[in-house]
């Protein structure tokens, strides 16, 4: 899979801006339009800028990403930037406590019996992939 084809999974409200770019609603924000802007470069790069405010690293742990995957081949040993957190605490909290409230409505509603359609189904996947990410960080 490509980076641009890895981010664009994982996004919502996408819709092509031109060759080789797309805008997509933000993953950490109830957005009404898009409001992340896509580019992908000819060596398959992957420039991501949101105009809502949200740093890359919040960006990429809402898409449930890392830097690396906005890379067509592995940096090598030495490219590779000094690691640091991808997202700051308070944003990893607060990312945390959105989708652990996702997650428990959609399971009081299978408990009440209530059917989650394919939109619900992925955005709970989406909402795992973030806490996983969000775990990773952790341990790193």
């Amino acid at each position: 899979m490509t980076p641009a084809e890895k981010v664009l999974s994982r996004a919502s409200g996408v819709r092509k801006a031109g060759p080789d770019r797309w805008m997509f609603k933000s993953p950490n924000r109830d957005d009404r339009t898009a409001s992340v802007s896509m580019r992908e470069l000819p060596d398959g790069k992957i420039l991501l800028h949101d105009f809502g405010g949200d740093d890359l690293e919040s960006l990429l742990c809402g898409l449930g990403l890392e830097t690396h995957d906005l890379f067509p081949e592995p940096l090598t040993v030495t490219e590779r930037p000094r690691r640091r957190s991808l997202i700051s605490t308070t944003d990893a909290l607060r990312i945390l406590a959105s989708e652990s409230n996702l997650v428990a409505i959609a399971a009081a509603n299978l408990a009440h019996g209530v059917s989650l359609t394919d939109e619900d189904r992925a955005r709970l996947l989406t909402a795992a992939g973030r806490i996983q990410t969000i775990e990773r960080e952790a341990h790193a």
